[in-house]
């Protein structure tokens, strides 16, 4: 398959997952009895979605589309960009912080990258404040049926990947409970495309299965401060450690788009 076909496609299910993720949580929203919608704001490479409503105190769904050339120092980093700085990037990103610190915060990507090499990267994971045993076993079993479906060998890979990055060297702790995490996969593409888009479904089933089933648990003030610190620990990782964020910003991004990520308050300890 041609490398624009591929663009085209990539391109075009992004689109379509940031719809499908979008009306998920407003459906969320308007069972809780919000008429919350998101708002969208278009920009040269794409549209990022915004929320702030009484279940996702704020939450962010941004498509993108990017093509221009990388920084020579970021080239070096990056493949098949060594003797060509140009570049084209697609991909969905979400970031969803709930009022409830009995719910925890969820974050899922996905992207396809294209230099003189092309691959897809992504993952999710979520960040509790409040320990919950039975919602990390389901979080997990999920994670571990649909990568088992694509290949047995992705999930005990994705997982430690995830693991391992998804950590704060300073603070010697993870951000949450794990999930799972991949870059650079370019064995085939139309496998490899496939899996990325059942990704994106099962995050948005995650979303809302997990949100629905604690939406309406009345929570406690010294829970809310946990959550608040949970959030410190949020900001620190990506402005400190996120590659994606790093790459964004250092590629052209809207950093309106980018740093929609960031919780809407936060404390620290």
């Amino acid at each position: 398959m041609k490398i624009d076909k591929k663009k085209k496609l990539a391109k075009e299910w992004f689109i379509d997952l940031q719809e499908v993720i979008c009306k998920t949580v407003e459906e969320i929203e308007k069972d809780y009895g919000s008429k919350t919608k998101f708002k969208k704001n278009k920009w040269k490479y794409g549209e990022y979605r915004t929320i702030n409503g009484k279940v996702v105190e704020k939450g962010g769904v941004a498509f993108s589309n990017v093509k221009g050339k990388l920084s020579k120092e970021l080239a070096k980093k990056i493949p098949g960009a060594k003797n060509n700085l140009k570049f084209w990037s697609s991909g969905v990103s979400v970031i969803l912080h709930p009022k409830s610190p009995k719910i925890p915060a969820m974050h899922f990507n996905t992207r396809f990258i294209c230099t003189k090499k092309n691959w897809f990267g992504g993952g999710m994971d979520v960040t509790p404040c409040l320990i919950d045993i039975k919602e990390k076993k389901y979080f997990h079993e999920e994670l571990k049926k649909i990568c088992d479906f694509h290949n047995k060998k992705y999930y005990p890979k994705y997982k430690k990947q995830c693991d391992n990055y998804f950590y704060l060297p300073h603070r010697k702790e993870a951000r949450g409970i794990g999930g799972i995490f991949f870059d650079y996969k370019m064995s085939s593409w139309e496998k490899d495309f496939l899996f990325v888009k059942d990704i994106g479904l099962t995050f948005n089933n995650l979303v809302r299965n997990i949100i629905r089933k604690k939406m309406f648990l009345k929570w406690k003030k010294k829970e809310k401060d946990l959550q608040l610190i949970k959030r410190g620990r949020y900001v620190e990782f990506n402005l400190l450690y996120d590659k994606g964020t790093k790459f964004g910003l250092n590629s052209g991004g809207n950093p309106k788009a980018i740093l929609m990520s960031m919780p809407p308050s936060a404390n620290w300890e």
